[in-house]
């Protein structure tokens, strides 16, 4: 990985990346936001999009925590090269593969032959245990816990402190609310809450 990274979405979660890449020695290049009246992020200079020409060994990180706007931005920018960008605190298995653009901070556990996809965000002291394969552009929120061989499917988020058993099956475009506990296997764009979890909405296919 090059020194210096490009920081796309000047956001609360693009704190937390540039603490990540400074512990790391590493330097945030600059900071792109669409938002005209943001300015600034942790005294970082923010510039808008359509002045910059992106060369191609451009290095990028996507700081964006909605998981929608991620993957759009993604597939907008399939030229450029994502980084990844991992807390020194953080516990990664030699045996763990994680892909472009994720971004693992503090704290977080990912044990051995799990499978994380790429533009994920493993959160603080969030668990993803043995042979977990958790797909592109997934949400696994602070103090989530995944046991071994769980499936998360494209775009998921795990709400904080939720917790899911072992081999569960999670579709795509779900929300796991906060403290929920899942038990088992949760269909395409549902919405789940509660111990034992429940569906209480389907989400539109979009």
């Amino acid at each position: 990985m090059g020194n210096k990274i490009i920081l796309y979405g000047a956001s609360g979660h693009s704190k937390v990346i540039i603490d990540i890449l400074e512990r790391n020695n590493q330097v945030v290049d600059y900071v792109i936001d669409d938002n005209p009246n943001c300015c600034a992020v942790m005294g970082m200079e923010v510039v808008r999009r359509d002045v910059l020409n992106f060369s191609s060994d451009s290095q990028m990180i996507l700081s964006i925590g909605n998981n929608e706007v991620r993957k759009k931005l993604a597939t907008d920018l399939m030229h450029v090269k994502f980084a990844t960008a991992v807390h020194p605190n953080a516990i990664i298995s030699r045996h763990a593969s994680l892909d472009e653009g994720t971004v693992v901070m503090g704290g977080a556990v990912i044990n051995a032959e799990a499978s994380i996809g790429k533009h994920v965000i493993v959160n603080t002291n969030a668990v993803v245990e043995h042979d977990c394969v958790i797909s592109d552009y997934v949400h696994v929120s602070p103090n989530a816990s995944l046991a071994g061989g769980v499936f998360v499917g494209e775009g998921s988020q795990i709400g904080i402190g939720a917790s899911v058993i072992q081999n569960v099956k999670i579709g795509k475009w779900t929300v796991i609310g906060a403290g929920a506990v899942i038990i088992r296997d949760v269909p395409d764009y549902a919405v789940v809450v509660g111990n034992p979890g429940k569906v209480i909405k389907i989400k539109a296919n979009e």
